[in-house]
């Protein structure tokens, strides 16, 4: 688990004196990293009883042609570029903005495959 609470030093090197622990509010989670595989899908409990769905692996996108107002699935051959990290790229690592290319053409996904659930795209030719 990864606490997101304040820090216990001052930017100064000083202590805080804590006035509370904890918090479940405070409580983070690892990065979900979705892959390029068969798809894989995990569900996280959130705050107010909702729910998450995370994609851990997909090889299919919904990529939408906005010349034409479509949009079909296609599957996902590889990355090509993430501005959000190069080593995404080596590691077929799909986040937001990454662009990917498909059996369609090249696309851009605009969603976020860690937090949606789904990978949408859009044609970027």
């Amino acid at each position: 688990m990864l606490w997101q609470g304040r820090s216990v030093r001052q930017s100064t090197g000083g202590r805080y004196r804590p006035f509370r622990g904890k918090r479940r509010a405070e409580i983070g989670s690892a990065p979900t990293d979705t892959h390029i595989g068969d798809e894989r899908i995990r569900i996280v409990k959130t705050f107010g009883g909702n729910r998450k769905i995370r994609v851990v692996r997909e090889n299919i996108a919904s990529v939408a042609d906005p010349k034409s107002g479509t949009i079909k699935r296609a599957k996902i051959e590889t990355v090509e570029q993430n501005g959000a990290n190069p080593n995404y790229v080596r590691r077929n690592l799909l986040t937001k903005g990454a662009i990917i290319r498909t059996e369609l053409g090249r696309a851009r996904i605009v969603s976020r495959p860690g937090q949606d659930g789904v990978i949408n795209a859009v044609l970027l030719e």
